[in-house]
Parts: C-alpha cells; sequence; structure tokens
C-alpha cells in the first residue's frame, strides 16, 4: 500500500504539472503497471486514492467556485478590511470582479487536472494488463476499468461547469503532445455541446457494468445517472438547447428505483452523521472519510466559519483551525447596530452582555419592499419553524442538531463561560450577527447602511455547521461522516423543477414538500402560528420572506439553496440556470461601494464562465481563451 501511494503522488505531482503546463516525459511514464497493479486489491487502492484526489480538489477550490461566487456564502474580511483580505484573492470570487491573472481563477484551474490524469493512466494501464494476472475475469476488470470511466466524467463536468469548453478534452497519457481546448476551430457553445456529448456516451456506456445498490464510496448505477441528470438539467446553460422533457423522464426513473433502491430521509441529521454511509438511504454517492485515513475535507467542513474558539462552543475535539474568514450573507443592513444591542460599554471602555440575541427587525431585511431581493439573506429565507435553525446542540451519546450560530457565544452551546473576539473586537464578547459591517469605522472605511464583503467586522455574519461537531464523550469523531456528494433530494428537486418549468406548480411544489416536511413538527406542518410578529400558515403552504404565494422560479431557486445550503458544488450552475447568477440582485450588489472595484446590481455575462488562466494560456498555445475574456 505504501508502495502505491509512493507511485501515485508521482503521478499527482506530474500530472499536476501536466495540467496545460509542462507536457514533457517525466519517469513516472515510464513505469510498468504491473509494478503497481498485482491484484486485485492493489486495483482498488489505486481507484481509492483516485477518488481521494477529486474529493481533495472539490472541498477546497470547487467550493470557492460554486459557493463564494454565489449568494448564500461570502469571504469576508475584518479588522479594518485587512485580516483574510489577502490581496482580494477571495473578494473577487464574491464581487464578480476576477479576471485571467486572479490567483484563485489559476488555482481553480491547476486543481483540476490531477484527478482525470490519474483516471487517464489507470484506464489506460489495467487496459493493457491480462485480468488473469491480477487474479479477474474478464468481466471484472472491465467493470473497474467503467467505474473509473463513470469517475473520470465526474471529474470532467466538475471542471466543465467552471470553465466550459476552453478546457481540454483529452483521454490520453501521451505527455509529449499539448492537449487543446475543446473548443478548438468552433464557438464556444459548439465546444460545449462537444464535451456534453462525450461526458454522456460515456456515462451510457459504462452503466451496465456498475453496480446498483452498490456502495456510496464507489461509482453506482444510480450515481451514473445523476451525472447525465446534471447535464440535461443544465444543457440550455452549457449549449443553449434545453432538454428538460428528457431530464424529467430520467429523474423520474431514479426516483422509481431502476437503478437502484433509495428513500428520503425521515430525519435530515442522517444524512450528515457517523455512519451515514451506511444508515442513510437518502445518499448515492458519498466520499470516505475517516479519522485516521482520509481527513481531507476536514478543514474545509465547517471550518471556514468557524472562529479559533469554536471546539469550546461545541465542547467537541478539535480536528482543524476555525479560519474565521465566511459567514452566511447577511439577511439584514446596517441600519440598527445588532452588536451594541447585545453588549453594552462602560465610561472605560469596558464591554458587558446585557441580552445574549439582538432585535434583527429594527434593521431592514433585504427580503422586504425596501429592497425586494428574492436571493442571499440565507437565514430569512428559512421558515422560522424549521428544526434546522434551533440553536446547535449535541450530547454524549452521539446526539446533535442545528445548523446554525448566532446571538452571543458561550462554552457548551450557551450555557458555559463567554466567549471573547478577536482582531477589531479584541477582548470584547464573540456576538455573531446576521449583518455585515465596519460599525467601528476602522480602516479609514465609514460604515455604510449595505457593506461590501471587504468590511466586516471579526463578529460578522451567522456561521454555519453543516456537518456535526461530535461532543468529545461521545463514540463519534467530526471526520467519522462521509461526504455527501449525491442525494436523492437532488433528485426529488430536479423532477420538480422539470414539472414547474412545464408549468405544473403544483405538482412541482409537492416533489419538493415530500422533502421540505421533515424539517418540521406535524403541528407546524399543518397548522398556522405566529413567530416574532408574523402571521405564518402551515409550513406546507408557507412561502419564504417577501416571497409570493404562489409556487414559482423564485420558490424553486430558493429552496435549491436552502436544501443544498454549503453543499459545495451546485448554487452558482443553479443561479445561472435561473439567469441570476449575473443578473440577480443580492445584498451589497448595486448598493454598495470599494475603491478600484465596480459592483453594480447586474453583472457583465462574462462572469458566467470563469477565463483560462493567463499563465495556462502562456505555457500551452493549444489553449483558447473565452471569448468574452479577449
Amino acid at each position: 500500500m505504501n508502495a502505491i501511494k509512493k507511485v501515485l503522488l508521482t503521478i499527482a505531482s506530474g500530472l499536476a504539472l501536466t495540467g496545460c503546463f509542462d507536457m514533457t516525459e517525466h519517469p513516472y511514464t515510464l513505469l510498468d503497471a504491473s509494478n503497481y497493479f498485482t491484484d486485485e486489491n492493489s486495483v482498488k487502492q489505486v481507484i481509492a486514492h483516485i477518488y481521494a484526489q477529486e474529493q481533495s480538489d472539490l472541498s477546497e477550490l470547487y467550493w470557492y467556485a460554486q459557493e463564494l461566487s454565489a449568494d448564500q456564502i461570502t469571504w469576508r474580511s475584518w479588522n479594518g478590511g485587512s485580516w483574510g483580505w489577502d490581496s482580494g484573492d477571495k473578494f473577487v470570487l464574491s464581487t464578480h470582479t476576477w479576471n485571467p491573472s486572479s490567483n484563485y481563477v489559476n488555482r481553480i484551474w491547476n486543481g483540476a487536472w490531477t484527478a482525470i490524469g490519474l483516471c487517464n493512466n489507470f484506464i489506460t494501464d489495467l487496459s493493457g494488463i491480462n485480468a488473469s494476472a491480477l487474479g479477474l475475469s474478464e468481466e471484472q476488470k472491465q467493470a473497474y476499468i467503467d467505474e473509473v470511466r463513470t469517475f473520470r466524467v465526474y471529474c470532467y463536468y466538475n471542471v466543465f461547469e467552471v470553465f466550459g469548453s476552453v478546457i481540454p478534452l483529452t483521454t490520453s497519457t501521451d505527455t509529449s503532445v499539448l492537449p487543446v481546448s475543446a473548443m478548438d476551430g468552433i464557438t464556444f457553445e459548439e465546444g460545449n455541446a462537444k464535451i456534453c456529448d462525450w461526458m454522456i456516451q460515456e456515462l451510457d456506456e459504462t452503466l451496465p457494468s456498475l453496480d446498483a445498490n452498490g456502495s456510496v464510496n464507489r461509482c453506482n448505477q444510480a450515481m451514473n445517472r445523476m451525472i447525465k441528470m446534471r447535464i440535461l438539467l443544465n444543457s440550455e446553460v452549457f449549449t443553449g438547447q434545453p432538454r428538460f422533457d428528457e431530464c424529467k423522464l430520467l429523474a423520474k426513473d431514479i426516483i422509481d428505483g431502476k437503478f437502484g433502491s433509495y428513500a428520503i430521509a425521515d430525519d435530515y441529521k442522517a444524512i450528515y452523521s457517523a455512519n451515514n454511509n451506511t444508515e442513510c438511504k437518502e445518499i448515492v454517492f458519498a466520499f470516505s472519510s475517516d479519522v485516521v485515513y482520509n481527513k481531507r475535507s476536514t478543514n474545509m467542513r465547517n471550518g471556514p466559519f468557524m472562529s479559533y474558539v469554536f471546539s469550546a462552543y461545541f465542547n467537541t475535539k478539535e480536528e482543524h483551525a476555525g479560519w474565521n474568514c465566511c459567514c452566511v450573507t447577511p439577511s439584514f443592513d446596517n441600519s440598527n447596530n445588532f452588536y451594541n444591542q447585545c453588549v453594552e460599554f462602560d465610561a472605560n471602555g469596558t464591554a458587558s452582555v446585557v441580552k445574549d440575541m439582538y432585535d434583527k427587525e429594527l434593521a431592514v431585511c433585504f427580503l422586504d419592499e425596501q429592497y425586494g431581493d428574492k436571493l442571499g439573506a440565507v437565514m430569512e429565507r428559512y421558515d422560522p419553524r424549521d428544526i434546522r435553525l434551533v440553536a446547535p446542540y449535541n450530547d454524549a451519546a452521539g446526539n446533535w442538531g442545528g445548523h446554525f450560530m448566532k446571538g452571543v457565544i458561550r462554552a457548551d452551546f450557551g450555557k458555559g463561560e463567554l466567549q471573547m473576539a478577536d482582531a477589531d473586537r479584541d477582548g470584547q464578547p464573540l456576538v455573531y450577527v446576521d449583518q455585515v459591517g465596519n460599525f467601528q469605522g476602522k480602516g479609514e472605511h465609514p460604515l455604510q447602511v449595505v457593506e461590501n464583503p471587504r468590511w466586516g467586522e471579526t463578529n460578522s455574519g451567522i456561521r454555519a455547521a453543516k456537518y456535526p461537531y461530535y461532543n468529545i464523550d461521545s463514540p463519534f469523531n467530526f471526520c467519522d461522516p462521509d461526504v455527501v456528494e449525491f442525494r436523492l433530494a437532488e433528485v426529488y428537486y430536479t423532477y420538480a423543477e422539470c414539472l414547474l418549468r412545464e408549468g405544473n406548480a403544483n405538482e412541482a411544489k409537492s416533489w419538493v414538500n415530500q422533502v421540505r416536511k421533515r424539517y418540521f413538527s406535524a403541528s407546524d406542518w399543518t397548522n398556522g402560528s405566529t413567530v416574532d410578529g408574523r402571521s405564518l400558515v402551515g409550513a406546507q403552504d408557507q412561502a419564504p420572506r417577501g416571497f409570493s404565494a404562489e409556487f414559482d422560479e423564485d420558490r424553486m431557486l430558493s429552496e435549491w439553496g436552502l436544501e443544498f445550503f454549503d453543499e459545495g458544488h451546485r448554487r452558482r450552475t443553479d443561479l445561472r440556470r435561473f439567469d441570476k447568477f449575473t443578473q440577480g440582485q443580492w445584498w451589497f450588489f448595486g448598493r454598495a461601494t470599494e475603491v478600484g472595484y465596480d459592483l453594480p446590481a447586474q453583472r457583465d455575462r462574462k462572469y458566467e464562465w470563469f477565463p483560462v488562466p493567463d499563465r495556462a494560456l502562456a505555457a500551452n498555445p493549444g489553449l483558447t481563451q473565452n471569448p468574452s475574456y479577449m
């Protein structure tokens, strides 16, 4: 196993360079495959490393591209706009101001190719080995090859979603030939169609070799069909040709169990809990996670939201550091100072807590008439009776719940010692507020009623913990839950969206509600109530704050966002499908200013896709830049 790891690290290092940068021959290309493929177990180990490589890229780089650029999560700076600023590296993602020279455009591009290269090597090498030498039948050998072919499509889909047909489409392991963009000699849209056609053909060809109801940590038939479903759902964005009718039929086939038996989880916590790979029937595919063997994703799982003292709040073993850099996009403007509602200062500047939660209605919500947004404002788009909004908790038996941290932060879920902030609030109580603003006026930047993400404070923004921090005395660890990538709820929502686009809003709503129902008590689901002064109908019919009572496209897009909040790889694409990514308004766009940056309500459509990095173009003349960036 260690020898295989060393071989793979050599291959990975080389292929990271061959991502259209350095195509010279390396020693690993001369290795005989029989040196590391010796039996069936060695084949499985190599496949496991390929999965782990893509997981590593997904957990950080694609998360930046898909989530920070969208409306629900932001990278915000603090301490007078200096801490977390990092020369604006991630600020350009949240503000749609990147260009081909941007650092994270380059990093996202570079991170895309290692797993694809590993897939190509695996397929080529295993194809050249006699099955009997590995103790396999030809059918078994082909099944492993088709598993990796399916996974290669998944890897290609992830990078294609970001860059489009400027990427090279190559299955070759020949490093002597520079790869060219898929759109070489044709239009960008034609190149997109070429890639989509190839992905669908690969998926259709490999489907019969995959298991139905196999391990959720391996490519299976339902995962294969869900990748195809994603391509069909987004076909109009990718190629200009809608394929919702085909998508609807495929989604229904998956729901009907034609590719394996799955079911919507009654308890949402089962999706993200330890042993989710064996105990949650909603999960179709998840990346394996383990505190000993695979912790690759754990720093990005919740970590970007957490402060440096989060382990005391959750009474948990700290398996990763808190970044204190990301927050949920705010629901309220800065017309009232939420922090000062909770904290008072005496004549000597000493702070003391006067109440643990602020009155949010003293500021203006971005969903209300004054602003009229239907995007962002995440916390206020949730129904206030939703059980995911309860204050986080856990216990020694391994029970847990709640996704969001807000208000005054004390150890042990609010029962212990007051937690103190750092940076611009150093020595003051830590209070998470549903707004982002430079209320102390540091950095010579006066407070704006609506602020851009550079000018937050260390307490700005609600913090999210989608995966559980287990109690230190529980039998489980933070790293135990596998990282969910495909689950049946996505198929239900896809089917609902296709129905909605046909004009069948009521049936679309019923499919969404089959998932939503688990987030409410039986009484709240059917009965009306008054919460925080709002008169609400039963949750099954209650629209989000500021939304029409009709189940329309705004509502469908909102439900996509709430169900898959912070699951990493879809929000930007969902916004694009509803033409809201560059043309929709949320939070600061069109309302805040920043020196040297244009932040209009509607952005240039070129930002629908990312450009080829300048460094990649300089290294490989076979690449073609996206015409919108030329």
